[in-house]
């Protein structure tokens, strides 16, 4: 009996009731945001039609990002960048865990698509020079010039996640605690 109850514990931490839907949109945002990549330097040749405006204030320009988020740690040795995704591979299993535990449906998704996110950019680091970020917004009037950060679909899909995180723990009942 306590051999049971000492599984059942452990599995708790590897998979949980809606551990298959996260699992499900992590795939999903690594494929999508794979696929997207792979289209933009390989079909659509971004690399040497840089910048293509797709509206008045989006662009898509081709970056490779070395370092974390903004570029900021941008690593050009490998001592760095082993660090970094010695971090991020802790990340991700920080992330599991809490799935494991996630109680709604909405911590579930949300830790889906970090995870598919975080997955997708360690994906470029390991085959490209860096992430690879193509969509870059911006304003400009005649005495207002504004350009955010350039980013790509794992980024969207890090930030809906932490969004729906920041929801359920605010508004939605309050999301299920990381472990």
């Amino acid at each position: 009996m306590a051999d049971t109850a000492g599984a059942k514990r452990g599995r708790a931490y590897a998979w949980g009731p809606l551990s298959a839907l996260g699992l499900m949109l992590a795939l999903l945002t690594l494929a999508v945001d794979q696929a997207a990549k792979f289209w933009l330097l390989d079909d659509f040749g971004l690399a040497e039609r840089a910048p293509v405006a797709v509206a008045p204030f989006a662009d898509l320009v081709l970056t490779w990002n070395t370092g974390i988020s903004y570029g900021l740690l941008a690593q050009q040795g490998p001592l760095l960048q082993g660090v970094l995704m010695a971090f991020k591979a802790a990340a991700l299993v920080f992330l599991w865990v809490w799935l494991a535990r996630a109680q709604s449906r909405l911590t579930a998704a949300a830790l889906g698509l970090i995870i598919g996110g975080a997955l997708g950019n360690a994906l470029d680091r390991l085959h490209w020079p860096g992430v690879m970020d193509f969509v870059l917004l911006h304003a400009e009037t005649s005495s207002f010039r504004f350009q955010w950060y350039v980013f790509n679909l794992a980024d969207v899909a890090i930030v809906a996640g932490v969004a729906g995180l920041l929801y359920e723990s605010v508004g939605g009942g309050g999301a299920a605690k990381a472990p």
